[in-house]
């Protein structure tokens, strides 16, 4: 055994010809390496976001003018509905399981998944997910209307009296979603678990991994909830059952316990990874150690442990009794501690360091932009008061997107830009990076940020036509939705261009610290040559020792 540098496991690696998978046929077939997989996640994820940003760029075209005049009612609110669903089932889901796929057996010197085969299954149902979704379209009535969260009796209706009909394809789908991410769930957990390298205690794991296994954890225990709870529904649309039919004696709000049971702990099981990205990106790009490695990890699971007893705080209105909306007034808010501390170690890590203000830290600084101003208006939501008083309102639309598309999609394309180069040892244009960044960040704030002012002032969300006082910002919202749209055009561009013939990367071309920048660009097949045995700490720099590996001769 020699005791190296970790930049020796490149030099190890480099004396081996390992083939990285190179063949486009690679990626549109059942391959179980789990880089391939997260690729094939990633690339799937993007064609949903852009088929759900479609369905918000008509939306927003609606919404300039007071009146209903630029679709049908129906079909207004066939697509609130399916943007919603698409944006969160087919986009967000998949596409940070795709980072964690790619990334995770690389940053715990493992070579593939715990279950590379189970992995393949749960990939490849998400495109049988997103055909049945748009598959509703064409059927009688066209796809489900009753809002991403389907409360009955609304999603009850079928007026065309079809048994095969918008909502229950949306159900079949969700429930379909569910079983995927269920099993994707126990292969994380598994891996992190049982495949770390030699010597990588869980105090050595790089803070992404401990974002993963903690928002996985989540999976497990709260995902059964809405997948049995869509199942019930499906019956109840199906065959006769009466769960949550009122009509038969059924109880409608059981469902929104089912659903938010999941649906909330499920916001965490996205902004999560995110947090996990920041964690990674923002020592980087500022050369300075980790602030407060440890509480930062820590913060992860007390996050997931106070995910399961807040999602009353969406029920408010829903004749919640008052001493159950005090509890969980007081563990909502008790969620922004921990995830305080992590914006606290972030601050305290950028502070004084030496920033390069790269295309990913741009996106990450962004995104942390937002999420704090997200998480201001998280706390006033989680306040019974002004919950009950913009229940229903555009106030909680943009606070919603602030966190779904302000931090989640603004951390991604950091992501995206940081580890491209590593996926496809090419690197990408820097210009047409901040190009997309400023295009963004600028449409984002004009897009959501005129929401808040509108649900203060009463304006109810789901809506195609409203009182003309509030025409100004959602003129601005809509000006602003369309400049988000047109700023992926260049993030398109600059990816496909640079993967086609894009300058050949460097293994580790921001000079970071981790397992996965110590290979090849892209990595080879199984990941090692040799497994590494970790010996140091995580996040090293400016140390005066470098973070440490020991090798097989």
């Amino acid at each position: 055994m020699t005791n190296v540098p970790i930049e020796g496991i490149l030099l190890a690696d480099e004396k081996h010809n390992h083939e990285s998978p190179s063949n486009w046929k690679e990626y549109f077939s059942f391959s179980t390496d789990h880089k391939v997989i997260g690729i094939q996640y990633l690339v799937t994820s993007f064609f949903f976001f852009l088929v759900g940003g479609i369905f918000a760029m008509v939306m927003r075209g609606e919404l300039m003018t007071p009146e209903s005049d630029l679709v049908d009612r129906t079909i207004y609110n066939g697509m609130f509905t399916m943007h919603g669903t698409v944006m969160l089932f087919l986009w967000t889901f998949p596409s940070l399981v795709g980072f964690a796929n790619y990334l995770v057996p690389l940053m715990i010197g493992a070579r593939d998944m715990a279950f590379p085969r189970l992995n393949a299954v749960a990939f490849w149902m998400v495109p049988v997910v997103g055909i049945i979704m748009m598959g509703s379209f064409f059927v009688p009535g066209g796809p489900a209307q009753a809002g991403w969260w389907s409360y009955p009796p609304v999603s009850l209706q079928n007026p065309t009296g079809n048994l095969i009909n918008g909502q229950v394809l949306w159900l079949l789908a969700v429930a379909i979603s569910g079983v995927s991410s269920i099993m994707g769930a126990v292969n994380f957990v598994t891996t992190i678990v049982k495949m770390r390298a030699p010597g990588m205690g869980f105090f050595k794991m790089p803070l992404f991994v401990w974002a993963v296994f903690s928002a996985q954890i989540i999976q497990l225990f709260g995902l059964p909830a809405l997948t049995a709870g869509a199942v019930m529904l499906l019956l109840d649309l199906t065959a006769g059952t009466a769960f949550f039919d009122p009509a038969k004696g059924g109880n409608p709000v059981m469902f929104e316990h089912y659903f938010w049971f999941y649906s909330h702990p499920a916001v965490y099981v996205i902004i999560l990874p995110i947090f996990g990205i920041f964690s990674e990106i923002f020592p980087v790009y500022s050369r300075k150690p980790l602030f407060g490695y440890k509480v930062v990890a820590v913060s992860s699971i007390l996050i997931a442990a106070v995910s399961g007893i807040v999602w009353v705080h969406h029920m408010y209105v829903s004749g919640t009794p008052g001493w159950m909306r005090l509890i969980f007034m007081v563990t909502t808010m008790f969620v922004s501690v921990p995830t305080g501390i992590k914006v606290f170690a972030w601050v305290a890590t950028i502070w004084g360091g030496k920033l390069r203000l790269n295309t990913p830290m741009l996106f990450a600084l962004g995104g942390l932009i937002m999420f704090v101003f997200a998480g201001i208006t998280g706390i006033m939501l989680s306040s019974v008061p002004v919950d009950v008083h913009v229940n229903n309102t555009y106030f909680v639309v943009g606070h919603f997107h602030y966190v779904l598309y302000g931090t989640v999609t603004m951390g991604l394309f950091a992501a995206i830009y940081h580890w491209f180069p590593k996926m496809t040892g090419r690197m990408y244009s820097e210009s047409w990076g901040k190009i997309h960044f400023w295009l963004a960040f600028i449409g984002t704030n004009l897009n959501f940020l005129p929401m808040h002012p509108l649900g203060l002032q009463g304006m109810l969300r789901r809506v195609a036509s409203y009182a003309p006082e509030y025409q100004f910002w959602n003129i601005i919202a809509s000006l602003g939705g369309f400049l988000l749209g047109m700023s992926t055009l260049p993030f398109i561009f600059n990816m496909v261009i640079s993967w086609m013939q894009g300058e050949k990367a460097p293994n580790n071309p921001w000079r970071a610290i981790g397992l996965e920048w110590m290979v090849s660009s892209p990595p080879p097949v199984e990941n090692f040559e040799e497994i590494p045995i970790i010996i140091s700490e995580p996040y090293g720099y400016g140390k005066s020792e470098p973070l440490t590996a020991n090798l097989s001769e």
